[in-house]
């Protein structure tokens, strides 16, 4: 079996002070064919993703990059929304050096809200709406995950993504700032990266529709992801797919379709 050399790690001067930050929105939709099935999914939507339940994501999250927990903040609102911050540090047992420190390949996923880290965060802010009469409903969670020194927020966005299965996504990571070495040289980010995707794990990218827009040269990345196919019974709430006309079921799916897309682009779509 060959045997092959160790890499060096990169003795720094202090603390690693790259701040790595990594946002998305994840998109639900969902088609209430009447007034009262619409509010019943927003308050679904509410229930499901309460505080609490994005609490334990979020915990879950901090475990998976290996940071402190120092403070947590939870909030939900009225109507609906919700709110969770967590401030967070990183382990005692980490060192002042770095290397390879990840490799571009998927978190792990799921085993089965705001908190503060020390110079780092994560938070995550639910908006759930719908539309007054075409009967689409969306539920859209913002996070943020922005962490100082050797911890990456790249690991946990396999798991986050198999926690929502969201409809759409919309992925930014940038790396800001400098930290230096022995010699006084800077570097303005301690890993490779080629794109986001390469940290979400095959059998999801098989899912959906990717594009990248990157600027490497200033470390910052941009992936976004549209489901590529869907069932309509998975987005009737209140009405089962059998209880449709042919025609109404053709009507549907395309303005389901229609509300994916525009998400997608950024662009209102007036035909499709």
């Amino acid at each position: 079996m060959e045997i092959k050399p160790i890499k060096k790690k990169l003795k720094l001067y202090g603390f690693n002070n790259l701040t790595k930050t990594l946002s998305f929105n994840l998109y639900d939709i969902c088609y209430a064919l009447k007034p009262e099935h619409s509010q019943e999914y927003i308050q679904y939507i509410d229930e499901e993703y309460n505080a609490e339940r994005l609490t334990k994501i979020l915990l879950h999250v901090s475990k998976i990059i290996g940071a402190n927990i120092l403070n947590i903040a939870m909030q939900d609102y009225d109507p609906q929304g919700a709110s969770v911050t967590i401030l967070i540090s990183e382990s005692e047992n980490r060192t002042e050096s770095c290397g390879e420190l990840q490799k571009e390949s998927p978190g792990p996923l799921p085993e089965a809200v705001v908190a503060h880290l020390d110079k780092s965060h994560i938070t995550v802010h639910t908006y759930p709406e719908n539309h007054p009469d075409r009967g689409i409903s969306t539920f859209r969670a913002d996070i943020d995950i922005s962490t100082c020194g050797e911890i990456s927020p790249l690991k946990a966005l396999n798991y986050l993504i198999h926690s929502f299965n969201p409809d759409i996504s919309i992925i930014d990571y940038r790396v800001r700032g400098f930290t230096r070495d022995m010699e006084g040289k800077k570097y303005f980010i301690d890993h490779k990266i080629n794109s986001i995707q390469n940290y979400i794990s095959a059998k999801t990218r098989a899912l959906y529709h990717m594009i990248d827009v990157n600027v490497y040269q200033d470390n910052i990345f941009h992936t976004k992801m549209l489901l590529k196919e869907f069932d309509l019974d998975n987005y009737l709430f209140g009405t089962a797919k059998q209880d449709l006309k042919p025609r109404e079921k053709v009507k549907i799916k395309k303005q389901i379709k229609r509300e994916m897309t525009e998400i997608y682009t950024g662009r209102n779509i007036s035909n499709l």
